[in-house]
């Protein structure tokens, strides 16, 4: 199955240009989830969202919507995947959706380095209820041995299109994860017919149960351009 659509889907400078002006602020979650079949919750970084927040999301959307959310930054970059058992039962409390729920991005900051024992020690604490998936920011990470253990964990690699670092094509779970984030610049690339072209190929090559693809490059609306693009070239 695959699940395509954007980070977020609440930003200013999509309206008259994803969202049509007569849409309420209130109602874009409504029509987002009327074009696209997930979305990833990047709010869920920056802050635990209340549960009548979270209750809210799963009313506005059907029935087969599916939300994946971000891992909060307290425990990737404040506490650097360290003592965060309390952190983690407090997130994943929150996030509870059942059914709607897809997976947790685990974005590592670029600052830390690669740390086997760190990363394993982290995967044993995580809810099983759940999947999971890891995205890397520094280069050190970007290494077979890494590979292995996400699959000794059935945690997925997230493969990344991203300035200054590699388009890694791994596949470590019976799922597959991407995120676009622009290719010179962060966020503000539009990618190209050619460059769409070229990764809907990879993605009919990868041989798993789902496919969860999201575009980051918020600004000017180029997110919802693109994983519309995409998805018609993945029919």
């Amino acid at each position: 199955m695959l699940y395509c659509g954007t980070s977020g889907w609440y930003y200013d400078d999509w309206k008259n240009v994803f969202y049509p002006s007569n849409i309420k602020k209130s109602d874009w979650l409504n029509y987002y989830s009327s074009v696209f079949n997930t979305v990833e919750v990047n709010a869920s970084f920056y802050r635990l969202p209340f549960k009548n927040m979270v209750k809210g999301w799963k009313n506005k959307t059907p029935d087969n919507f599916i939300f994946t959310f971000k891992g909060s930054r307290l425990i990737t970059h404040n506490k650097k995947l360290k003592n965060v058992n309390d952190y983690l039962d407090k997130f994943f409390k929150r996030i509870t959706l059942s059914e709607k729920v897809g997976v947790v991005l685990w974005q590592l900051p670029p600052s830390l380095k690669k740390d086997i024992d760190r990363l394993e020690q982290f995967f044993d604490n995580l809810s099983t209820e759940f999947r999971h998936c890891v995205e890397f920011r520094h280069d050190s990470w970007f290494d077979p041995d890494v590979y292995d253990v996400l699959k000794k964990h059935n945690i997925a690699y997230c493969i990344i299109s991203a300035p200054g670092l590699p388009s890694t094509i791994q596949v470590t779970t019976d799922f597959a994860y991407i995120r676009f984030h622009g290719t010179h610049e962060w966020y503000k690339h539009k990618y190209s017919k050619n460059e769409l072209n070229g990764w809907a190929t990879k993605i009919k090559q990868m041989n798993v149960d789902d496919i969860y693809v999201y575009f980051n490059n918020d600004y000017n609306a180029f997110a919802p351009k693109n994983a519309k693009s995409l998805i018609d070239l993945l029919k």
